[in-house]
């Protein structure tokens, strides 16, 4: 059994965090299962271990559809924090089978293909507005002027929140998010407990002026969706509509800002994208295989597994390493180059089996448009300062990306 006690695996540490890739490498070569004491998980570095076992039932998101946390040699969490796993635990990235296969089903019909299809102009509009106003000013941060407010503003725009509110919506998801990092401190679980209370009953409120006068949106959608009898129940809508709108724009704001400061580092790629427009779907791919928006993931040990001869145990957690898995060099061929015309690109970054991102398609629209729109009327787009990297390990993002548009 192998250990990262000796490794330079460190999630809180700013120089691991600013390049966590090289450690990555030591980790794949370390073996398949890393025991990592500090957060009591195995880590799993390696692309095909990943992929299958984000696919396998042994594991789950969630364990207390099959045990109790005594059972399970489990903490039940403070009482203080249950606001927050109220609105967390009903939401389909929780949920298991059978409670996940129901809410999935039901949020699909509302959430189908039509629907995204349908933003696709105003995504467009807005990212060519957002680079606009960026150009006029001969630049700024391209994180709070292009990167956030395009996916905030889709998603509202999609699920039908005023554009008065919306301002609400990015401090209260960030203090959510930020739940899901390794060893949340108290500071972090009370404003994530916090905003969970204010999320929820905004939403409450919303839903109810919805039930009274439904719209074209995809909150009324929720509330008409029905299939064999079953509905949503008033905090399954309420938990996935926070679901919708945090996994709806985190991903895409990290993987635009993270995506353009390795282009800037990599000015041969940036010039070819420049040349040639038609780049832009495998770029995206490219980018976010690259630097990926999502570090980790984890999943609970429902029944014991086996991995390279290490026995899992019941009530173990898994840490998958989306970034390692994207890294991997039995998959990807010299993975630490950018290489914005790579086709061969099965990344992890959406994740797999039954919690794949249902808002891959939609993200993947929002970053097209903001790149093209970038390319097109920032012709010239330079950094203007060197970044700073958030301290936040899980979800991989800058503080701010200054440039400057001629």
């Amino acid at each position: 059994m192998s250990t990262a006690a000796d490794l330079a695996f460190d999630p809180w540490d700013p120089g691991f965090v600013a390049d966590p890739y090289p450690v990555y490498a030591e980790l794949r070569a370390r073996g398949r299962v890393i025991r990592y004491e500090p957060t009591d998980q195995w880590l799993v570095p390696h692309h095909a271990d990943v992929s299958a076992l984000l696919r396998d039932r042994r594991l789950g998101r969630a364990y207390q559809h099959r045990f109790t946390h005594e059972e399970f040699g489990r903490t039940a969490p403070p009482p203080e924090h249950e606001p927050f796993h109220v609105l967390n635990d009903h939401g389909m990235l929780d949920l298991e089978p059978p409670d996940h296969t129901r809410i999935r089903r039901l949020v699909s019909r509302a959430f189908t293909p039509r629907t995204v299809e349908r933003l696709r102009p105003y995504v467009h509009g807005l990212a060519n507005e957002l680079v606009a106003r960026l150009v006029e000013a001969g630049g700024g941060d391209l994180l709070t002027d292009v990167a956030e407010p395009l996916p905030v503003a889709v998603i509202a725009e999609m699920l039908g929140v005023p554009e008065a509110d919306r301002a609400l919506l990015r401090p209260w998801s960030a203090a959510i998010c930020g739940m899901y990092e390794l060893n949340p401190s108290a500071e972090t679980a009370a404003s994530a407990v916090r905003a969970s209370v204010e999320f929820s009953a905004y939403l409450a409120e919303l839903i109810a002026a919805r039930r009274e006068r439904p719209g074209e949106d995809l909150i009324s959608a929720l509330i008409a969706v029905h299939d064999e009898g079953d509905r949503l129940t008033e905090q399954e809508m309420i938990s996935t509509v926070v679901l919708l709108l945090n996994a709806g724009h985190e991903a895409t704001v990290n993987a635009t800002v993270n995506g353009w400061w390795a282009l800037f580092r990599n000015p041969g790629q940036l010039a070819a994208l420049r040349a040639d427009h038609s780049l832009i779907p495998s770029a995206i791919e490219e980018l976010m295989r690259y630097d990926t928006p999502l570090q980790l993931f984890e999943r609970w040990v429902l029944d014991d597994i086996e991995i390279a001869g290490t026995t899992i145990p019941r009530g173990a957690e898994i840490a998958m390493l989306f970034g390692s898995a994207n890294h991997d060099t039995a998959v990807f061929t010299d993975p630490a180059r950018l290489d914005l015309t790579r086709r061969d690109n099965p990344h992890i970054s959406f994740s797999a089996g039954i919690h794949y991102c249902i808002g891959a398609p939609l993200a993947r629209i929002e970053l097209a448009a903001s790149m093209k729109a970038l390319l097109e009327r920032a012709p010239s787009l330079t950094l203007a300062e060197e970044p700073r990297r958030k301290p936040n390990f899980v979800i991989r993002g800058l503080e701010g990306l200054s440039v400057a548009a001629r």
